[in-house]
């Protein structure tokens, strides 16, 4: 089974200002404190022991179908047409292809076929069609990798998909989904990580986000929310709570895992106490190192 490289560098490695003459308590990003309130074990896997997981095509369709969306707004407005979403696919694909060889060995004899899987990605494209119209939209930034420093000397980063700025200045947070949105009631865990991007926003520009908005393309929903100062107060409060939690696990070793529905999807069940399994012993980390986020869809793919 072909297994991502968890040791290269993450985007946001490559690209985080330094923060000169500040002692920075460390990085969070939206994605690594989601895992730990998933589940402080796995944040303990991805983040302390950076354990490789094996590459998924659920993740690599999202990473494919992000990248075509970004190029997709560097043509023409009146070009933005699903052919040419279409005729973007291969070129994005070839491209990951590139720079992650492993990623094919997905596919073949014991692995989908690579021919539907690629027509999976141009169901999903031509769907995005159907909740906007990218001919009247101008985005003011693509991928745009943020951070901010917070009071508490608390580094908070990561990607955010899309920026659209009115022009009377309101700003418009937009991420993409290619998966489902979520079911009633597990809304609030899916806007986590908006009102995480939009409290960065709010810190480093001095405005808050006139809407967030969450374009789910598994099944063609948006979700969308609009945040005042309090929401991002709150946001604030909870991020800082998250990293006491962790470094307080740092400090004790101490990373309980946290059985739930997820646990179906986790690479890492065979090593994990809640499955009968054995945790490798931990590495000798600084306490308080800096967290890496992935690219923008979940898991990363380096």
């Amino acid at each position: 089974m072909t297994v991502q490289d968890a040791t290269s560098p993450s985007p946001a490695e490559r690209v985080s200002t330094p923060v000169d003459g500040v002692d920075v308590l460390g990085a969070l990003s939206p994605s690594r404190a989601g895992d730990f309130l998933t589940c402080p074990l796995l944040y303990r896997f991805r983040t302390i022991d950076k354990l490789p997981e094996p590459y998924s095509v659920d993740a690599v369709r999202g990473t494919v179908v992000h990248r075509v969306l970004e190029n997709l707004f560097d043509l023409p407005a009146l070009d933005r047409t699903p052919e040419q979403a279409r005729g973007l696919l291969m070129p994005a694909w070839n491209e990951l292809l590139d720079a992650e060889p492993g990623v094919a060995e997905m596919f073949g004899t014991e692995g989908p076929d690579v021919a539907a899987w690629l027509a999976s990605c141009r169901v999903v494209l031509d769907r995005y069609f159907s909740l906007e119209d990218p001919q009247r939209l101008e985005p003011a930034e693509r991928e745009l990798y943020v951070e901010a420093l917070l009071d508490s000397k608390l580094l908070l980063r990561g990607f955010v998909d899309r920026l659209d700025i009115a022009p009377d200045g309101a700003i418009r947070v937009v991420d993409y989904k290619t998966g489902r949105s979520p079911t009633e009631g597990f809304e609030a865990k899916a806007l986590f990580q908006m009102k995480f991007y939009a409290l960065v926003i709010w810190r480093t520009r001095g405005v808050v986000p006139a809407m967030l908005q969450l374009v789910y393309l598994g099944n063609g929903e948006i979700l969308r929310y609009v945040p005042d100062e309090d929401d991002l107060l709150a946001t604030e409060r909870k991020v800082e709570a998250v990293w006491a939690a962790i470094r307080l696990a740092r400090e004790t070793q101490d990373w309980r895992p946290r059985r739930s529905k997820l646990c179906d999807w986790c690479a890492h069940q065979a090593i994990c106490p809640e499955w009968g399994g054995t945790p490798p012993p931990l590495p000798d980390v600084d306490p308080v190192v800096a967290d890496p986020p992935p690219g923008p869809d979940e898991p990363a793919l380096g």
